[in-house]
């Protein structure tokens, strides 16, 4: 017998064919969850149809930038890390002997 996962709203599920998704809504007045998959598509699940997915509970992904078309990694600033702002009191050379 599968265990039944029980949806909660901000936690990611994996189907049995690897699709990644989070639940962002539960409507119980409607009978559906709403579900975001890792590319960022939306989707609707009836409870029905959640509790035959077989389903597993995975950590939210590291890589959040899945939903972005054409992102550039240069874009999250992490290129310019060896920069030291121009306010910054002090600089490396503060701690030279």
């Amino acid at each position: 017998m599968v265990e039944e996962i029980i949806p909660v709203v901000g936690n990611w599920y994996q189907t049995p064919n690897q699709q990644k998704f989070e639940v962002v809504a539960i409507d119980d007045d409607e009978g559906v969850l709403e579900i975001q998959y890792f590319s960022g598509e939306l989707d609707e699940l009836e409870f029905d149809t959640w509790a035959n997915l077989g389903l597993v509970n995975i950590p939210a992904p590291e890589d959040w930038t899945g939903p972005f078309d054409e992102f550039e990694y240069d874009d999250l600033g992490y290129t310019d890390m060896n920069r030291r702002p121009d306010d910054l009191p002090i600089s490396l050379d503060d701690f030279e002997d």
